[in-house]
């Protein structure tokens, strides 16, 4: 068999190749982009701080949200028609709603409730404190975290859906609880599903934290501002931003890549 030159192909190589050659030559050569700022800045004290914020908001919401939404996965898949109804509102309410609205309404959550508190009757108050004691990281981490567990509640569902249910019937042969079952059986397989798209959702949740720099939080994106709000070096500051985020979605990518990896070595097996 004689195959066919591909001159098409080798003709679109050649323009991506002068495409991708002349991106690089303009952003080295043109002077408007003052990388010697943006390398003097790359590793500035308020930058790296910025960034640990940003990783710390990362890490926090995807344990919080991850939490939330497999408790409302659980609520959605039940027969309590209750618990269903109140896990389909908290979806409905926060997905349907923007979180950069929901980052400043918990931000000014003080106007509503000057006072948050919880008592019981016959034993009296238990905690309170003052709608003021919120700083702008628990808003953040709050707006975050509510808003992101109503994406997971959906991807656990997804991946608990995913797996058979005589798995479920087996299990309550053997005389397993409901727990026990979900806990042993049904999540281990489910993490196939499941841990792609929360991969994603940690990738995607670092770079949304950079909303939060509207409530004032200094993190990556608010640490840029603030620096190029004084010296006016606004572009190199944005991709000094823009470099941070790179690398840190790149190492997740990474990570995701060979996890993803690892929980399927034993179902490509036994195929």
């Amino acid at each position: 068999m004689v195959r066919r030159r591909a001159y098409g192909r080798w003709f679109a190589d050649a323009v991506l190749v002068l495409i991708v050659l002349g991106l690089i030559w303009t952003s080295a050569t043109n002077p408007n982009f003052q990388w010697d700022v943006v390398f003097q800045y790359l590793t500035h004290q308020m930058i790296l701080g910025g960034l640990v914020t940003t990783l710390q908001l990362t890490v926090l919401t995807m344990v919080i949200a991850s939490v939330i939404g497999v408790v409302l996965a659980l609520m959605i898949i039940s027969d309590d028609p209750w618990l269903r109804g109140v896990a389909e509102a908290y979806k409905w309410l926060f997905r349907g709603t923007p979180l950069l609205v929901q980052l400043i309404f918990w931000f000014n959550i003080s106007a509503l409730y000057p006072k948050i508190s919880l008592s019981i009757a016959g034993v009296g108050e238990l905690f309170s404190f003052s709608g003021n004691s919120i700083t702008p990281f628990m808003a953040a981490l709050l707006g975050l975290s509510l808003h992101e567990s109503a994406y997971m509640a959906e991807i656990v569902r997804g991946g608990v859906m995913a797996v058979g249910h005589g798995q479920g019937e087996a299990a309550k042969a053997m005389g397993m609880k409901p727990m026990q079952t979900f806990g042993r059986i049904v999540l281990p397989q489910a993490l196939r599903v499941i841990v792609p798209a929360t991969g994603n959702q940690v990738i995607l949740m670092l770079k949304t934290t950079s909303l939060v720099s509207v409530i004032a939080l200094p993190e990556l994106l608010y640490s840029a501002q603030a620096i190029y709000s004084r010296t006016f070096e606004i572009i190199p500051l944005l991709i000094v931003a823009s470099c941070w985020y790179l690398a840190v979605c790149s190492i997740l990518g990474v990570g995701q890549y060979y996890l993803e990896r690892r929980l399927g070595r034993g179902h490509k097996s036994k195929r």
